[in-house]
């Protein structure tokens, strides 16, 4: 138990504190260079695909998918076309 309020504990400060920046800007007119800076860094971090983890790590989710056959289909014949093409 005592691990998860030391994982999140960072995470819902850091919250807080890009909300804090964000209301300000948006509410305060003396807001400065601070809360625009906390508000974009902020931003841009979520943009960052933190999601992703590493094929070592994955334990099996990202395999590796054989490679597809390539196959070519006939071209239909339009009927009253005739038997050849030239």
């Amino acid at each position: 138990m005592p691990w998860r309020v030391v994982r999140w504990a960072p995470v819902l400060g850091l919250s807080a504190l890009w909300w804090w920046a964000v209301f300000r800007l948006a509410l305060a007119p003396e807001a400065g260079v601070l809360e625009g800076a906390v508000a974009a860094g902020g931003w841009g971090l979520s943009l960052l695909p933190v999601h992703c983890v590493a094929k070592a790590r994955a334990a099996g989710v990202a395999r590796r998918r054989p490679p597809r056959q390539v196959t070519t289909a006939s071209r239909r014949r339009r009927s009253g076309a005739g038997s050849d093409l030239s």
